[in-house]
């Protein structure tokens, strides 16, 4: 297609601290054009993720390769429209969810495309409840959590995207779930939309009594996503035998020297088994994960909700609200128009 401009958020400079929207740099430049075998794709919506912090910094991404250079497109999942195909195994007009970044188009191989149908579940779920962040929390609780009926399971940060869906799972194996949360309205919504037993709101007062009253039976699974105060307080309440999956430290993500760690005197005791994990290790359990939470989706068992922000050009500054708590629910920049 002639005369398609590819509008494109670069990484300009490395943050020291929070990151900044002069850090980001929005260019226009022709489309690509896809060779042999390859595919032109048009971003509709790109998730945004606390994970891209760290790749903002210089050296090794905990996937193993080393984080972008300057200059280069900011890292990110959309889900897109495909323009143009060189490959058998798309056609134009089909939707696909990938990881093509902070841009409207963008070439590709095929390789980790998922095809999407939004006739099964409205697009935007590919990149929330039923896409990373939903296999994030269904790999998470189920298989480093391995709640038990009558347990309790409290997760931090838990109307984000990974929260929300780690205690609706909890509930829906049978488990008392707890959320912590940063303002009461986003603890109501994860008790009364989402179906929690409770939500302690860690800006409210001091943490560790309002999460004993919660949690009068103690923790027998904590899903951090946040680490700092909420990690220290969730420690002194932890279960014999309790288990601890390591999701993220959004707390420690801006911060310019390693933070004071809390005590883990009760994890030696209580012999707590914390483990630390990255989805995409996980890649096996992606059928299990589609298959049980879409047919929970689709019965109405697994609610989300979504922070939507339009045109790209937006991204930096919905990012650094990210990393503050500003959104409420999966945060997605919409880039372009769906068409049916």
């Amino acid at each position: 297609m002639p005369n398609l401009m590819n509008r494109q958020i670069l990484l300009r400079s490395r943050p020291k601290g929070e990151p900044r929207p002069s850090d980001f740099e929005l260019v226009e430049t022709p489309a690509p054009v896809p060779g042999e075998g390859e595919l032109l794709c048009r971003t509709i919506y790109l998730s945004l993720d606390p994970y891209m912090r760290g790749r903002m910094d210089e050296g090794r991404s905990y996937t193993g390769g080393m984080n972008p250079a300057l200059g280069t497109v900011m890292v990110g999942g959309t889900i897109s429209e495909v323009i143009t195909s060189n490959n058998a195994q798309f056609r134009p007009g089909e939707f696909v969810q990938g990881f093509n970044g902070w841009q409207a188009y963008a070439v590709s191989k095929g390789a980790g495309l998922r095809k999407l149908d939004p006739r099964q579940a409205p697009l935007t779920t590919g990149l929330g409840v039923l896409g990373m962040p939903g296999m994030t929390a269904y790999v998470g609780l189920l298989d480093i959590g391995r709640p038990k009926p009558g347990e309790t399971v409290v997760v931090s940060a838990a109307s984000g995207a990974v929260g929300s869906v780690v205690g609706q799972l909890a509930k829906l194996k049978g488990c008392r779930a707890v959320g912590v949360a940063g303002s009461e309205a986003k603890c109501e919504h994860v008790v009364r939309a989402l179906g929690f037993d409770a939500c302690v709101n860690y800006k409210a007062g001091p943490l560790r009594p309002a999460l004993q009253k919660a949690c009068p039976d103690g923790i027998d699974v904590y899903f951090d996503n946040v680490g700092g105060d909420v990690l220290a307080a969730a420690l002194t309440l932890v279960n014999q035998n309790a288990r601890i999956p390591l999701c993220g430290l959004i707390s420690q993500y801006n911060a310019t020297e390693p933070p004071p760690g809390p005590n883990l005197r009760p994890v030696l005791v209580n012999r707590v088994l914390i483990q630390g994990f990255i989805v995409s290790d996980h890649l096996d359990r992606q059928a299990d994960f589609l298959r049980e939470c879409t047919r929970w989706y689709r019965e109405g068992r697994l609610k989300y909700t979504e922070d939507v922000v339009t045109g790209l050009e937006s991204a930096p500054e919905a990012f650094v609200g990210l990393l503050r708590g500003r959104n409420f629910g999966k945060l997605i920049v919409k880039v372009g128009e769906e068409r049916p």
